[in-house]
């Protein structure tokens, strides 16, 4: 028997989406999330998902890579796009609940690039 799985929209984001080592971000309520980046056609985006990590097991310090190509932080702006430490705007794609998999994706808005 094949079982379905549960997708469900969400319509609540993290408020702040924090760096806290190499590919790991922390929201407001300590729950980490895993990242991905994909240029899609020239469209930047990037995957997240809620992932608990136990403290212990997140490297503090980031890569090079990871700090000149990531914000080292996203703010929720206006409830439906984020706004990163480098002054650049990102719009949520889409933010589902598989099953237990949590997954945000966002992409960089055209005119914020040049910020």
């Amino acid at each position: 028997m094949v079982e379905l799985l549960s997708k469900v929209h969400l319509t609540s984001h993290p408020i702040c989406l924090r760096i806290r080592g190499h590919s790991v971000y922390e929201d407001e309520n300590q729950r980490t999330w895993l990242h991905l980046v994909m240029d899609l056609e020239g469209d930047l985006q990037v995957r997240l998902w809620q992932n608990d990590i136990p403290s212990g097991y997140i490297a503090l310090s980031t890569s090079p890579l990871t700090s000149s190509t990531m914000p080292s932080m996203w703010t929720l702006h206006l409830g439906s796009q984020y706004l990163d430490s480098k002054g650049r705007f990102w719009r949520i794609v889409h933010h589902v609940k598989v099953d237990d998999l949590e997954e945000i994706v966002l992409e960089l808005i055209d005119n914020s690039q040049d910020m």
